[in-house]
């Protein structure tokens, strides 16, 4: 099996491969998914919601058009998997932190404090929104 990689590495089918758009664009791609693997020991305080669904959205798009694209891009697809994993496990991070009582826990906060600064806003809007219907 090795034999037959390094006759096929030799071929001018390889240099085909590793001087086209096949190759190189994965291979710069995966600057992302290394960088949300970095990003996954960090703290959930500096993650962004919005830009951690986009990118979650992004990548499950273009690992369909890696999958369909001919001939198949494995490189690509095995790029975006991992970069909607890693998204979506800091996805359900931030998610934690700012709606399940992680920043409470973090904080030890207690008592009328343990509520999120985002739990306290949907709380106010509520309210004033309860005011504005009475009237």
């Amino acid at each position: 099996m090795a034999s037959t990689f390094f006759t096929w590495l030799r071929s001018p089918a390889a240099r085909e491969y590793f001087f086209s758009t096949h190759f190189w664009g994965p291979v710069a791609n995966w600057g992302l998914p290394l960088a949300a693997l970095a990003d996954l020991s960090k703290d959930e305080e500096l993650i962004s919601g919005s830009m951690t669904t986009a990118l979650a959205c992004y990548s499950t798009v273009f690992m369909r058009f890696a999958w369909r694209v001919q001939p198949r891009n494995y490189l690509l697809f095995a790029c975006h998997a991992t970069n909607a994993t890693a998204q979506s496990i800091q996805e359900a991070r931030f998610i934690n932190y700012w709606y399940y009582g992680g920043r409470e826990k973090k904080y030890g906060l207690a008592g009328g404090e343990s509520k999120g600064p985002v739990t306290q806003a949907i709380e106010v809007t509520e309210e004033v929104k309860k005011v504005v219907d009475t009237k």
